[in-house]
């Protein structure tokens, strides 16, 4: 291969590669759009059936400690590590943590939320939201 089809062709290869990673941001911002859709939805039937919310607490890096958040809502999943702000936010409470976040608490921003939830972890921790969702409603106070 010459220079200048060598050279074509690697700026074809990154053209094709550049637009394959913005069809997948685009799709990962759809499907995000649909999972905010459907945690609104939750937030309004769980405030609709009187599921009461909680203060969220994240878990420290090390797995033991909680810490104060300042946020409100239900928690997603029993370990307490996914939680649905009063606003239908998506929370993933797990921070570094520390000593000073023991006394002060911590700020955990709200995250863009998957469609399906542990999708790449281990199996069988992985389950489509509005099912994880369905779940979550039908247990009502009895989550934790």
């Amino acid at each position: 291969m010459s220079d200048p089809e060598q050279s074509a062709w690697q700026e074809q290869r990154r053209a094709a590669a550049t637009d394959l990673a913005a069809a997948a941001e685009a799709r990962r911002r759809a499907d995000a759009a649909q999972a905010a859709e459907l945690l609104r939805g939750f937030a309004a039937e769980a405030t609709r059936q009187g599921i009461p919310t909680t203060e969220l607490t994240a878990r420290g890096d090390d797995g033991r400690a909680r810490y104060r958040t300042g946020l409100r809502g239900w928690y997603l999943r029993r370990n307490r590590t996914l939680g649905v702000g009063e606003d239908g936010s998506f929370y993933i409470l797990s921070v570094p943590g520390g000593l000073r976040a023991r006394l002060t608490g911590v700020t955990v921003p709200p995250s863009d939320p998957p469609l399906v939830v542990g999708a790449g972890g281990r199996d069988g921790e992985s389950i489509p939201l509005p099912d994880l969702l369905h779940l979550r409603l039908d247990a009502g106070d009895d989550w934790e």
